[in-house]
């Protein structure tokens, strides 16, 4: 069966049909589905069981697997060692009571971001596999960026241009009053990523926003928090915006370059395995403030 990609947003995002990740792919599928994320910038794949292992050896056609150091502050895992788990499921594969602590850095998730922008060189593609679906809610949506780079005014793209904002955790999570110990803090020193990215291929320009960012080079940090409160609203307006209703083997990826995703609420008693793997990337954004 041939590789197949269907639009399924008005904008962006596709559907893949034709291929089963539990098998080696050819460099022709390779190649029409990096084409595909280079215009559609999500690509969902139903149906596909597939294993941590599968799951590392699908990615890898796209780059190397990112490590996940200073990503999270959850010191054991029950999945492999590349797989970022980000279900509600503790090492007992139960959900997380309410007040564990990893649940409510969890919560982040929960906030319009983009993967790894807390990183000098920010991640390329994340990949998402769907184990165990709740029952409802839970979605995942996706708001297209260079939609909403496109749609600024002319004044504010000329504003955008040049500017270069610090990115962390530290600023994601403090949003909804999560704290750090002394050691984390020094794991998640801020970073510089510029505002404006161009697509390697494509060359089609998007904003770079993100929860993570917290302050903007040289502008007053009142300001910097209002003008990036008021972008990321413009930016996740709902003509941007699609919503990934998942069901259970969906795998999903996006490319953090062009959008950026947030987490929907459902019932936490449920069981919600989400493993993810994420591609590193190549750049830096923005030159980084020597320690």
């Amino acid at each position: 069966m041939a590789t197949e990609i269907r639009q399924i947003h008005d904008e962006f995002a596709g559907e893949v049909s034709g291929i089963d990740l539990r098998e080696p792919l050819s460099a022709a599928d390779v190649a029409t589905i990096e084409a595909g994320m280079d215009q559609h910038a999500v690509l969902v794949f139903r149906n596909q069981n597939i294993t941590d292992e599968q799951q590392i050896a699908f990615s890898k056609n796209f780059g190397n697997i990112e490590m996940k150091l200073g990503g999270n502050i959850r010191s054991e895992t029950r999945v492999n060692e590349l797989i970022n788990d980000v279900s509600n499921l503790d090492n007992n594969n139960k959900p997380f009571d309410r007040e564990d602590r990893f649940r409510y850095f969890n919560l982040g998730n929960h906030l319009w971001h983009s993967d790894s922008s807390f990183r000098a060189v920010p991640a390329k593609y994340s990949l998402l596999s769907g184990r165990k679906i709740p029952s409802e809610g839970g979605n995942t949506e996706f708001a297209d960026m260079r939609a909403a780079y496109d749609a600024l005014d002319d004044k504010t793209k000329a504003q955008v241009e040049s500017m270069v904002c610090e990115h962390s955790q530290i600023y994601s999570r403090g949003k909804l009053g999560f704290t750090f110990n002394e050691e984390e803090i020094d794991l998640m020193k801020p970073v510089r990523q510029a505002m404006v990215r161009s697509h390697p291929v494509s060359g089609r320009k998007s904003l770079y926003l993100s929860a993570h960012a917290g302050a903007i080079i040289d502008m007053p940090l009142p300001e910097a928090k209002l003008f990036l409160m008021n972008l990321n609203e413009f930016a996740t307006e709902r003509r941007f915006v699609y919503a990934h209703k998942w069901t259970q083997y969906d795998l999903v990826i996006w490319d953090n370059r062009q959008v950026m995703h947030r987490a929907r609420g459902y019932d936490e008693t449920q069981p919600r395995d989400m493993r993810r793997t994420t591609i590193a990337g190549e750049t830096m954004t923005a030159e980084q403030v020597a320690a």
